[in-house]
């Protein structure tokens, strides 16, 4: 795949509507999300109070913008690799393949060394799944090359 025939615009809008499930999945589950860290709302809220017009307050946001740029466009090349026609059930297939395999393993291994509560893996790996099915559909819709 040269990076002349990527479907830069599919990866675009793939990378900014999982940026927004994410954004959504977090203002949903935020209070259940805070305590499988063992953290306080009222504390988290605080901190993050504190933090609001650095720097310090904005990166996370761009850093995960990046990774869903980064993300999108590796899924692309993974369904473009994987030969034939892009259809929306071989690119959903393929997402949750992708998750089950590299992200709900890496996640589970990592939080279980570290001590974390399960629910927060549950929490954490079900955004991403989401994540990757709905750009598995955008790809499944607009195609992964030009």
């Amino acid at each position: 795949m040269t990076f002349a025939a990527v479907n830069y615009l599919a990866v675009f809008i793939a990378a900014v509507a999982g940026w927004l499930i994410g954004a959504a999945y977090y203002m949903a589950l935020g209070q259940q999300w805070m305590l499988a860290q063992g953290k306080d709302p009222e504390t988290c809220k605080a901190e993050m109070a504190a933090k609001k017009g650095t720097p310090a307050f904005w990166l996370p946001f761009v850093l995960a913008f990046i990774g869903s740029l980064v993300m999108a466009w590796t899924l692309s090349g993974v369904l473009f690799h994987l030969g034939g026609a892009v259809t929306m059930r071989r690119a959903v297939i393929a997402a949750v393949l992708l998750w089950l395999g590299f992200i709900a393993t890496t996640l589970t291994v990592n939080y279980a060394f570290s001590g974390r509560k399960p629910m927060l893996t549950v929490i954490d790996a079900g955004h991403w799944l989401a994540v990757l099915i709905v750009m598995g559909i955008i790809f499944g819709l607009m195609g992964v090359n030009r």
